[in-house]
């Protein structure tokens, strides 16, 4: 019975490696990329459609 463990745990740990690697090497880049980019369309699109360009108006 303890080699079904043992067994078990190396999937386990094995399994948990590759979802760190995931986590780290694509979705928190992705992640990054696609709120940076969103966040900068939005300010975008309030100054072509609300604000105008930055600076000093007047």
């Amino acid at each position: 019975m303890s080699n079904v463990n043992k067994i078990e745990s190396g999937e386990k740990r094995s399994l948990e490696w590759k979802s760190f690697l995931f986590i780290t090497v694509i979705l928190f880049p992705v992640l990054s990329v696609v709120l940076v980019g969103g966040y900068g369309f939005i300010v975008w699109m309030l100054q072509v459609f609300f604000m105008g360009p930055p600076g000093t108006h007047g």
